[in-house]
């Protein structure tokens, strides 16, 4: 079991070294904008993150950025970002950072959150659907990048 916490401008340096983790994971390379980044969507209030840590350590993360439907004319979260260590893997501890992601969204006031994975992080799918997150049938994504 982990304890999970929100995330402060004292756990930025801690919150970094598992984001690279993570954007390796998605193969980017190390960038040095990344604390800068973390930095002001937290200073700023722009997203809501949490850290879990064993025996003081952090192992995990999630990443939520607060945004709007005009469909249903509500207040939704993004999890753009969910990350456990391969060292702490096995142990629950993306299921707790679901837990808290899941719960605080709704005491926001968010109808749903919703998100996106890999097509092959079949262990992800697995977690979300373990916890009843339906995969949407109806929309096909688009993006556009830059």
């Amino acid at each position: 079991m982990s304890e999970v916490s929100r995330v402060t401008k004292s756990d930025l340096a801690e919150l970094h070294v598992l984001v690279e983790k993570y954007r390796a994971f998605y193969k980017q390379v190390e960038n040095d904008k990344t604390f800068s980044f973390l930095e002001q969507r937290i200073a700023n209030d722009e997203a809501v993150a949490f850290i879990a840590r064993v025996d003081g350590n952090a192992v995990g993360f999630t990443l939520l950025y607060p945004t709007f439907s005009t469909v249903s004319l509500s207040s939704i979260w993004l999890l753009n970002d969910l990350y456990v260590d391969e060292s702490a893997r096995g142990q629950g501890i993306a299921t707790e950072l679901m837990e808290v992601a899941e719960s605080e969204a709704k005491k926001a006031g968010a109808t749903r959150v919703f998100l996106r994975t890999a097509n092959d992080n079949l262990p992800a799918q697995a977690l979300y659907e373990g916890r009843n997150w339906v995969r949407d049938e109806v929309f096909r994504r688009y993006d556009l990048v830059f």
